[in-house]
């Protein structure tokens, strides 16, 4: 769905989901001022048509994978077909193309040092068409939001 499809409460509605993605349709309702039903069939287009999704945000240590880093990756070649790839891979969970000194960007998260060289000498390094990696650990995670609103 176009951006300019989005009506005033659907903006409200996107920014009150990104406030708390649990919220009740019938508190979202009086919040927007229209039926719970209305809500219902508003939040769901906005889920049909890809405009947002509605996840459970993990803390990645709570759950063992006490690695996380950024993979910088340069390619030779297609960049789609190495996006590709690394797309299928499980670790990966951010993946982004690029414009600048890299063609990539691949957050992953492994449950340790040995796993992130497996990840990256097994896996990520193997695939045609990557020429060179570095990779970024992280030390700590300071700020993690998906509230930037509907600008």
């Amino acid at each position: 769905m176009p951006s300019q499809s989005l009506d005033a409460i659907d903006r409200a509605l996107l920014s009150l989901l990104q406030l708390d993605g649990r919220r009740p349709y019938t508190q979202l309702a009086k919040e927007v001022g229209l039926s719970e039903a209305a809500v219902r069939q508003r939040v769901q287009r906005l889920l049909d048509h890809k405009t947002m999704q509605i996840v459970a945000v993990t803390d990645p240590m709570q759950l063992g994978l006490n690695r996380q880093a950024m993979v910088l990756i340069k390619v030779d070649g297609n960049v789609r077909d190495v996006a590709d790839q690394l797309e299928k891979i499980e670790e990966v969970d951010y993946l982004v193309v690029t414009a600048g000194s890299v063609d990539l960007l691949a957050e992953v998260v492994v449950s340790d040092d040995e796993a992130l060289f497996s990840l990256l000498n097994d896996q990520i390094r193997q695939i045609p068409g990557v020429r060179s990696t570095e990779t970024i650990m992280y030390l700590g995670l300071r700020k993690q939001t998906y509230q930037w609103g509907t600008r």
